[in-house]
């Protein structure tokens, strides 16, 4: 290793303006290079689009998806102002050319030509455009039609009037870079997620995504009539409810709070919020002033109730919210978001503003609508009723369960590191994969945990079965966490739980179970992106003495067409059918292996899913089956 001189002078600072800093640095902007870094360029561009919708000047918005060569290309269309294009004579450029180039500039500094939008740093489009291969921006403006060129951030063409129209708005097409990104692919599962919540938020607003990158092309239109009325009918589809749909709008100064709720049967609240309609994931403080309006108007309103007064047991912000599904959008000037992420609220003054008006509305509707008030009490009470009850077998279990025992499952194959940071747990099916991967592994810092056959479906078991079962005494004994109220992240022994198993039916039923396992009851572990899948071959491909091995059908069928025309295929159906050095060069080892993250993307359809097809009723099961039969792209026979 070579050592450094020493020297700091000022020849040895390094300037990097505009697109190249974005392209030497572009996780600070867009928080990785994998998928969902691709994704966040798509989101960049669909929410100035949106704003002009927030602004009232935009009512479609067109997202078209097509396949160019190696990667995936996005164009986005709206019918808004159109960005605007005259020279600057600071910048002797294009209004259009400063905004694709330079950071930290735009109209969303000054509030006057957007009351409110969900862009506020000025570097979105410069990022989109500084990490992509190829930017193409339309602008209808003026009567005319403007264009000009842009490849990895850099202009490749002036701006030029290329025709008439008497439309406004703006459409970019843009190419995200292969050179930047570990995949160019779209991902349009979270796509058409957020492309659903972003038309409930803004009523009125017609967004169509056109998807023409596979063989049959796909056309969606996402509208909504109602708002957030629709959006709680979406949130409690599956779900049994026990109130009316309560629905309240304010405007006061700089602020506009919208909120809609409404009670379900299940065990869990579900809480969606958001500001100028991009999602804060992890809420903030219009999130903390509606929970505390919530729990504090409905506790005042319980306490003039005789069957309340009398409990002995105390309710809690918990219990009153158990059930309840809920939808809270601001709209504001100048928030704070934590990052260009903005998944977390900072403005402190907003806090009091959505506590006192949902206070003050909340309960004038519980006064008014004592029908649902009870019903709401009677659901409190019993989440009350059922937190004692598991607090008590739970401190009895303690007592003879693996909770407070330190002792490791005997199974377990530890590692020789401590350091939770540099270690890995293997959550292997079955004791023939488990033994090869003991071999193959490396002992250092990956651990193995083989289980024996399915583990209990913990949607459907109590408390009392959950702390009785082997296998999940096992994961919660090596994970070292803890689970639900007891659960510490702090403790975790391993920062990478790798689920491994058979690519077969079985193999999928194993994974989902503990899926299902980890999101009821360690659901931080997901959160703090520590949960993988590991991504065993397919197939062995072998042409004389040359062997390769292929991870899907697409890609099998790729290479067949290739030199592998005539070659042997052996198809695997389990791990157990891989010796370890295969297992090792496949599917365990760091440098040459493919894992895939479990993330918590939108956590309504992950708990509706879940619900339906892990829960007790089966007939939500066999209706969601049958609903999506032609979906299944994987069946084994």
């Amino acid at each position: 290793m070579e050592q450094n001189t020493g020297e700091y002078e000022a020849s040895n600072i390094i300037v990097l303006e505009g697109p190249q800093g974005i392209r030497k640095r572009p996780a600070m902007y867009i928080g990785s290079t994998s998928s969902q870094g691709v994704l966040h360029l798509l989101f960049e561009v669909i929410d100035n689009a949106v704003d002009e919708a927030l602004a009232g000047f935009c009512k479609n918005i067109v997202i078209k998806l097509s396949q160019d060569g190696e990667g995936n290309v996005a164009e986005v269309s709206d019918d808004g102002r159109g960005i605007p294009v005259e020279i600057m004579p600071k910048y002797n450029k294009s209004a259009l050319e400063v905004i694709m180039t330079t950071l930290h500039k735009g109209a969303k500094f000054n509030n006057e030509t957007y009351k409110v939008s969900g862009g506020l740093h000025g570097v979105g489009l410069t990022v989109v455009n500084a990490l992509s291969e190829l930017t193409e921006v339309t602008v209808k403006k003026h009567g005319k039609v403007y264009t000009q060129r842009f490849s990895k951030g850099i202009p490749i063409s002036k701006i030029e009037e290329i025709g008439e129209s008497k439309e406004t708005g703006s459409i970019i097409r843009f190419k995200p870079d292969k050179e930047i990104f570990r995949t160019t692919t779209f991902d349009s599962t979270l796509l058409k997620e957020r492309l659903t919540y972003t038309s409930f938020l803004n009523p009125g607003l017609k967004i169509i995504l056109k998807d023409d990158r596979f063989e049959q092309p796909e056309e969606i239109t996402y509208f909504s009539e109602n708002g957030l009325k629709d959006f709680i009918l979406f949130l409690n589809k599956d779900k049994n409810t026990l109130t009316n749909i309560v629905n309240y709008k304010k405007t006061e100064g700089q602020f506009t709070l919208e909120y809609a709720l409404q009670y379900n049967d299940s065990y869990e609240e579900k809480l969606e919020s958001f500001v100028n309609s991009i999602k804060t994931m992890e809420g903030g403080t219009h999130v903390s002033g509606f929970h505390a309006a919530i729990t504090r108007a409905l506790i005042n309103y319980f306490s003039k109730n005789k069957q309340f007064s009398k409990m002995e047991l105390k309710i809690s912000g918990d219990d009153v919210r158990e059930g309840l599904s809920a939808v809270l959008s601001v709209l504001m000037q100048n928030p704070e978001f934590e990052g260009q992420t903005k998944e977390k609220l900072g403005n402190a003054q907003i806090k009091t503003f959505v506590e006192t008006e949902v206070y003050s509305s909340f309960s004038r509707y519980l006064e008014e609508n004592p029908q649902d008030a009870r019903a709401i009490l009677e659901k409190a009470i019993s989440a009350a009723n059922a937190r004692e009850s598991a607090r008590k077998a739970r401190e009895l279990s303690r007592k003879r369960s693996v909770l407070e025992n330190t002792v490791l499952p005997g199974k377990l194959a530890d590692c020789i590191e401590n350091d939770p940071t540099k270690t890995e747990i293997f959550i292997v099916e079955g004791e023939s994969a488990g033994g090869s991967s003991k071999m193959g592994r490396d002992k250092n810092t990956q651990a193995i945990l083989p289980l024996r056959g399915k583990i209990l479906n913990v949607e459907k078991a109590s408390f009392e079965k959950i702390f009785d079962n082997a296998e999940i005494k096992s994961l919660i004994a090596a994970f070292g966490t803890g689970i639900r109220e007891t659960f510490n992240i702090e403790n975790a022994r391993y920062h990478k739980v790798i689920i491994m198993t058979d690519a077969d039916v079985d193999g999928s039923h194993i994974r989902t179970l503990l899926l299902t396992f980890l999101y009821r009851y360690m659901k931080k572990l997901i959160e703090k992106g520590y949960v993988y899948i590991a991504q065993p071959p397919l197939y062995k491909v072998k042409l004389g003495k040359t062997e390769t091995y292929v991870y899907s059908d697409e890609e099998l069928n790729v290479i067949r067409t290739e030199e592998y025309k005539d070659a042997e295929t052996q198809r695997y159906k389990g791990l157990g059918e891989m010796n370890p050095e295969q297992l090792w060069e496949t599917t365990m080892n760091p440098e040459k292996r493919m894992l895939k993250k479990v993330q918590i993307k939108d956590a309504q359809i992950a708990d509706s899913l879940f619900n339906v097809l892990m829960g007790i009723d089966p007939s939500q099961r066999r209706r969601f089956l049958h609903d999506h039969s032609e979906e299944v792209n994987f069946l084994d026979v």
